[in-house]
């Protein structure tokens, strides 16, 4: 019997079990992850970890009444007692006319194999031996580099099988491997660190160490003596790895649990025009080997692609049964989060992006977390690059750039082709027309 039978095995388990003692509908997740992960720093191990963690869950209802319990201990004795006291905690809870389990004809019984798992048949001593190398390249790019925060190798492997008593059981393996390294840059009194990272579900298809420790280290060194700016209002462009944040303030705020509790800026903004007519976002959860796909979400419900914002205007807000059942809606299949958000480009890299910004900041790094959901504000430490004539002039720090979601969002120019595959979200850099750059 495989690992995926034989937790599917103990899902119908503790489904049954709670049917038994008087539950009206019942769920159970089951999970076990295992990873090997290793750090050097300045040519010696720091640290070698391996995990093996495994956990289920499960939920009751009585009417709608509900209850969950929770353990990392699979023995017979174990799954007893958690089915007993889920049961038990139902008993006491308030009613709830929205909770409750999906509606059948909206789980997944048909799902597509993903080619999610390809599991990294790696040792501890391999896994020094290419953090090494890869902080060897890093150190060795260029004199400047005076020291090192360390790099990194690590290997994830996991299943997943959720069910419940509608009949549905399914499960899936995943991986994810990565290899990253951080280092710092020193010339006179000017220090500056910086990173950079490979990650994917396929080892065969990480970078090398030698690549990544010379990006990192090219990076650190890029932002030596760097210089604050004077305050002012300036088109503003985020690189691709740090453009996703944008697009991941957008969906968060037309969660649907942010939308019930009425938390949230984009209140009441299915159907309206958020972005520029240019902008389409697709969610894409069935993408082969991707970081973000899913067959189905945290509730068995199946994913689907679908645009959630088309020609600037959205189409779908992100629910899943609970928050769909508090707005009358229906579970857009979002338990859990969005599954590959893909943000369609234009026809420009980077580069001709620096061009049609002519004279601004180009953003690499945000600090800080200072973004209210609520009204929008938007405020966050950055770090970068001053742009004139289209090309980079210097460095960049100590600045804050500020504004307001919704007018940033509706300042956007152009979205860049040069997609960073290596997130949920999928996108290249974001021209902004406009943002105030706080600095001196």
């Amino acid at each position: 019997m495989s690992e995926i039978q034989q937790l599917e095995a103990m899902v119908q388990q503790l489904v049954d079990e709670a049917k038994k003692r008087g539950a009206t509908a019942a769920e159970a997740d089951v999970s076990v992850v295992t990873g090997l992960s290793a750090t050097v720093r300045l040519g010696e191990v720091e640290t070698v970890e391996y995990n093996k963690d495994r956990g289920l869950g499960l939920t009751v209802y009585f009417g709608k009444r509900k209850g969950s319990a929770s353990t990392s201990d699979f023995h017979a004795g174990a799954i007893e007692e958690t089915v007993a006291a889920a049961c038990g905690i139902a008993k006491y809870t308030a009613e709830d006319e929205f909770s409750g389990l999906p509606e059948k004809d909206s789980l997944a019984f048909d799902y597509p194999e993903l080619d999610l798992h390809h599991p990294w048949e790696i040792d501890s001593e391999k896994a020094v031996d290419l953090a090494k190398a890869c902080e060897d390249a890093a150190r060795g790019y260029d004199q400047r580099i005076t020291n090192s925060e360390g790099a990194s190798v690590s290997t994830h492997r996991g299943v997943r099988v959720y069910g419940n008593s509608l009949g549905f059981v399914g499960g899936y393996g995943t991986t994810r491997h990565s290899i990253s390294c951080s280092v710092i840059a020193q010339q006179g009194e000017s220090m500056e660190r910086d990173h950079w990272y490979t990650s994917s579900r396929v080892p065969a298809t990480l970078d090398d160490p030698e690549a990544v420790g010379f990006e990192a280290a090219r990076r650190a060194v890029h932002r030596l003596n760097a210089r604050k700016l004077a305050t002012g209002v300036w088109p503003v462009l985020y690189i691709a790895d740090v453009a996703g944040g944008l697009w991941s303030h957008f969906t968060g705020a037309i969660r649907g649990e942010s939308l019930y509790r009425k938390s949230t800026f984009l209140l009441d903004s299915l159907g309206t025009q958020v972005f520029p007519d240019y902008v389409t976002l697709t969610e894409e959860p069935h993408l082969a080997r991707a970081i973000g796909s899913a067959p189905f979400d945290g509730e068995g419900v199946r994913t689907r692609a679908h645009d959630i914002v088309r020609d600037g205007v959205v189409q779908s807000y992100i629910l899943d049964t609970y928050s769909a059942r508090k707005l009358g809606m229906t579970s857009t299949g979002n338990s859990g989060g969005v599954h590959n958000l893909h943000v369609r480009s234009g026809d420009q890299g980077l580069d001709a992006l620096l061009k049609r910004m002519d004279k601004g900041l180009l953003i690499n790094e945000l600090m800080g977390q200072g973004v209210n959901r609520v009204t929008g504000d938007y405020s966050r430490g950055a770090a970068g690059f001053w742009v004139e004539n289209g090309e980079i002039q210097y460095p960049v720090h100590e600045i804050t750039v500020a504004g307001n979601l919704r007018d940033m969002f509706k300042r956007i120019v152009a979205v860049g082709n040069d997609i960073d595959p290596r997130r949920n979200v999928r996108t290249g850099s974001v021209l902004l027309e406009a943002m105030t750059i706080a600095g001196t």
